[in-house]
């Protein structure tokens, strides 16, 4: 169905990215990656680390410099950070595959987010106020997914991922048929 063609995953930290993408992967036999664990690879530093020794345009340059490398592959499931639909060159190598935004209420994120200390951007702030303007700032930009699912709390990852699945079809161009290659 998708002939090889990447799926990456956009969204807000907390959707839900790396786990549906993991379950995505299994159900269409591709391999999983993660941007921020390969971002963490290739820097040798947490993404902590390095938002604190380069701040995020540092941050950013790495993310899409991984991007820009692991799209050069096929048949793949990437999970990506929240904030890579941010830089205009991102999207060129997005649209190489499929698109799809987990769309999670800001108030699923909070909740998901609540104990987790390890994201820069939710350092000294309050969460949901910070959750909620980078929401509004991104929404317009993951609005441009080729499938948007959307994620309620009691939603699992299989679910999701069928959900995606079934989705394709829609999205997906069939083929042109060369009249000289057809059986008419």
């Amino acid at each position: 169905m998708l002939n090889g063609v990447n799926v990456y995953l956009i969204g807000m930290m907390g959707a839900g990215k790396t786990t549906v993408g993991r379950e995505l992967s299994n159900q269409l036999g591709y391999r999983f990656f993660d941007t921020d664990t390969l971002i963490e690879q290739v820097a040798s530093q947490t993404i902590t680390q390095i938002f604190t020794d380069t701040g995020e345009e540092g941050f950013r340059k790495l993310e899409s410099q991984v991007l820009s490398e692991i799209s050069a592959y096929t048949k793949l499931a990437i999970a990506t950070g929240g904030g890579i639909v941010l830089k205009r060159e991102n999207w060129s190598y997005l649209h190489h595959g499929l698109i799809v935004w987990l769309d999670a209420p800001v108030e699923l994120l909070i909740e998901r987010l609540a104990q987790d200390n390890t994201r820069p951007l939710l350092q000294d702030v309050n969460p949901a106020e910070k959750l909620q303007k980078l929401l509004e700032q991104r929404q317009r930009l993951y609005a441009q997914a080729d499938i948007k699912i959307s994620i309620a709390a009691n939603d699992t990852p299989e679910q999701l991922s069928r959900l995606i699945i079934e989705s394709i079809p829609q999205v997906l161009k069939p083929k042109a048929v060369c009249p000289e290659n057809s059986n008419n």
